[in-house]
């Protein structure tokens, strides 16, 4: 298993810190527009999208079309689905779950 900790340092934390603070949708535009270029942006975006598929059972092909993303790039995903410390699976259950509760 991965070092769930290998990111830890004092400016990923002061940089996590910051992110668990913001209280709403519009401060976190304000922020990330501020912190990542729209290509970072939108890379994460994909990203996120695209474990979403995996999760859901998509092959790459169908991600590939619709999220426009390298099968490169989809393979590290459903590895860190696999292999990871399962912080993609965590955050899209609680998206959900609080979807599901509105």
């Amino acid at each position: 298993m991965a070092d769930k900790h290998h990111l830890k340092n004092p400016g990923t934390t002061a940089l996590f810190e910051a992110i668990l603070s913001l209280e709403n949708m519009e401060e976190c535009y304000t922020f990330f527009e501020d912190l990542c270029t729209m290509k970072e942006l939108a890379d994460m975006a994909q990203r996120l999208q695209a474990a979403k598929m995996l999760l859901a059972g998509k092959t790459y092909e169908q991600i590939v079309k619709s999220v426009e993303i390298s099968t490169a790039t989809i393979s590290r995903i459903n590895r860190c689905i696999q292999y990871g410390n399962g912080g993609y699976e965590l955050i899209i259950n609680r998206v959900n779950e609080e979807k599901e509760e509105q």
